[in-house]
């Protein structure tokens, strides 16, 4: 059945199923009817049959999370939220705009972990970040001056429809 990449597993649940199956197996179902009853392949019911008869119910007790544990305590991604909702140029930089160096960086001044710009954007999503784009508009940009540009000077120099009855000049067209 398999696990769908980027899909995060409930161990509890998958836990029950297997106590679930290792109840059943003691009551002497078949292994095939113990998968069917649990929704499992039958190879993965004979794996934890072994398991039960090599260690017991403790054998078949969660395993815990599969992966590198992470560096950081869920104390310290709270405390760098918390930093990265004051801004960065509450830190020292120019712009208010936060890119994987800077975060990079404020991570290892506040918890002394270092970790590649590639992995930050992986932190980033886990405390519901996302990539943004900044606006793009230049510092000197008059709005003022905009605005009366498109309300006066746009419609003076904009082309105008010809006016009707005006010759075409497709040779298609009948006169």
């Amino acid at each position: 059945m398999g696990n769908a990449a980027g899909v995060r597993r409930d161990f509890k649940a998958l836990e029950q199923r297997r106590m679930e199956a290792a109840r059943l197996l003691r009551q002497g179902l078949g292994q095939s009817e113990v998968g069917r009853a649990v929704g499992v392949h039958r190879q993965s019911v004979s794996r934890w049959a072994r398991e039960l008869g090599e260690s017991g119910m403790r054998g078949l007790r969660k395993a815990g999370h599969t992966g590198r544990p992470s560096k950081l305590s869920p104390a310290q991604l709270r405390d760098l939220e918390r930093a990265l909702k004051r801004g960065p140029e509450a830190f020292g930089y120019a712009t208010g705009l936060w890119t994987a160096a800077r975060v990079r960086d404020l991570i290892e001044e506040r918890t002394g972990v270092r970790y590649h710009e590639d992995h930050v954007w992986r932190i980033l999503r886990k405390l519901g970040w996302s990539c943004q784009r900044p606006t793009g508009k230049a510092l000197e940009r008059d709005e003022e001056g905009i605005r009366h540009w498109k309300k006066y000077r746009w419609p003076q120099i904009k082309k105008k429809r010809a006016a009707r009855g005006a010759p075409s000049s497709s040779s298609t067209k009948a006169d």
